[in-house]
């Protein structure tokens, strides 16, 4: 199927008013900016939806999604919580102190390190992540739905190759 015939989404606009302005930034680099920019904000929006109905932010959720990731016993020091998050320390901790009020976290002392802690889901939180991450998992779901498998795996495998040939590869203490 050739550009002139193909079916046309949002950014086809986008990248042809820019090919009429400057065409020299309407190359691939553009539209593959646009078009995951395009599906996060999306994804984010089915999401977000979801999450407000829980009473939680996405900065919220992601921390306690990070936390349930972990596994038992759903624990993480605050500096591997702000790494994976990519967030910094001080907004790490003012989500901390708003989950600790709402009881859905529980941060304790190191006993064999003075200096640190860590951060724990506490039962609520523990329910109230796997209900928000399966909230958030049908959403997108729901959005994707007409999508098919084919098309969804080959773009999973080539933003992956995209991101592998851009030095997108994790830290070596990530699982």
């Amino acid at each position: 199927m050739n550009r002139t015939t193909a079916r046309r989404d949002t950014v086809d606009d986008i990248v042809d008013a820019w090919r009429a302005e400057l065409p020299a930034v309407a190359g691939p680099e553009l539209e593959l900016a646009k078009r995951a920019g395009r599906l996060t904000t999306l994804l984010g929006e089915a999401t977000n939806a979801q999450l407000s109905r829980l009473g939680l932010t996405k900065a919220e959720y992601e921390v306690l999604a990070v936390l349930r990731a972990a596994g038992k016993p759903y624990q993480l020091r605050p500096t591997d919580l702000t790494s994976r998050l990519l967030l910094s320390s001080g907004g790490t901790s003012n989500l901390l102190r708003r989950l600790t009020e709402t009881g859905l976290v529980e941060r304790e002392a190191d006993p064999r390190d003075a200096r640190s802690s860590w951060v724990r889901l506490t039962v609520s939180g523990i329910e109230i992540a796997e209900v928000a991450v399966r909230a958030a998992s049908g959403a997108q779901a729901a959005l994707l739905r007409s999508v098919p498998e084919a098309t969804a795996r080959a773009a999973i495998d080539a933003l992956r190759e995209v991101l592998l040939a851009i030095g997108d590869e994790p830290p070596m203490s990530v699982r």
